[in-house]
């Protein structure tokens, strides 16, 4: 970096993310072609906290973390204005909502472009995810497995042994405690809930975002189940624009394509062991561990995991 540009960087104030901020993210997200709307924005900053990169009054930079428990985390909506890249404003960003995290284990969904600082950063890829949109288009191949029933739970009629079960499946399928992420789906959008025999056995999270509805998180134990969660979600939105953003290991890209969601992008999922303050290689999962059978088959979104 030459000495002109880390003076530049320099005289950039960071400071904490505040609603009077979501202006100029919305502003950054859409010079950069994301789909956010300001309460996409609003949605995250309600769940953690952030920091925003000032040149003056104008926000040129933004890093948000979401805390789900004492042991896990997810670093989101790292953005930098393009006239302002290559300053070293996205590793004081990234620094932020790091220390913010604390020692939790920091997962993120990366670009291309961002795998070289997040590597330094102690960052290790682990997968692929795949973004697939587009209008739904029925089909009559997916069918309800035998013994299951699928439900909407309605709006502020949620009660808390089966908000339990939700975050229970949740935590058993990614690893992390979003209780608060979960209660607010059920108030901002719907939730599906697959039964067997009267226990919660997957559900699927449906609300506005972008310039449609997404998909997410859906938590099933198998790949029928799944489908036929998915599947049910669509149908309530027909003709309506659609996003699921699912781990490619999973395999729903080909069935996803077949239903009018066309593969558009996706990113790296990394993760950061808990415990890391300085760049190290991710350590190896815990032996011992239990495996569940739940899993999970689509992400509430890109930057929530």
């Amino acid at each position: 970096m030459n000495r002109r540009k880390q003076m530049t960087s320099d005289v950039i104030e960071l400071v904490e993310f505040g609603e009077a901020h979501l202006d100029g993210a919305l502003a950054l997200s859409i010079e950069a072609g994301w789909p956010h709307r300001r309460e996409d924005w609003a949605l995250v900053l309600s769940l953690g906290r952030g920091f925003v990169a000032l040149d003056g009054n104008r926000v040129v930079g933004t890093a948000m973390m979401t805390p789900y428990g004492d042991t896990a985390a997810t670093v989101n909506m790292v953005i930098v204005a393009e006239a302002m890249r290559g300053r070293g404003l996205g590793r004081r960003l990234m620094e932020a909502a790091l220390a913010a995290c604390g020692t939790r284990e920091c997962r993120l969904t990366a670009t291309r472009d961002g795998l070289p600082l997040y590597e330094k950063l102690g960052f290790r890829a682990t997968h692929e995810i795949r973004q697939h949109q587009g209008e739904f288009v029925p089909s009559a191949t997916t069918t309800l497995p035998a013994g299951a029933d699928i439900a909407w739970i309605d709006r502020g009629r949620l009660e808390a042994s089966e908000l339990d079960a939700l975050v229970a499946s949740d935590r058993a399928a990614i690893s992390m405690e979003r209780r608060g992420l979960i209660a607010m789906l059920t108030a901002l959008g719907r939730i599906a809930v697959l039964r067997r025999d009267g226990a919660v056995a997957g559900f699927a999270a449906l609300r506005a975002f972008g310039r449609g509805e997404v998909v997410g998180p859906v938590v099933a134990t198998s790949d029928a189940d799944a489908r036929a969660l998915l599947t049910f979600a669509f149908a309530a939105r027909s003709g309506r624009f659609l996003r699921v953003d699912a781990p490619e290991a999973v395999g729903l890209g080909p069935w996803l394509e077949s239903l009018g969601l066309a593969h558009a992008g996706g990113g790296i999922a990394m993760t950061r062991p808990a415990g890391v303050s300085t760049p190290a290689k991710r350590a190896d999962a815990p032996r011992g561990t239990v495996p569940t059978p739940f899993r999970t088959y689509a992400l509430a979104s890109q930057a929530l995991g």
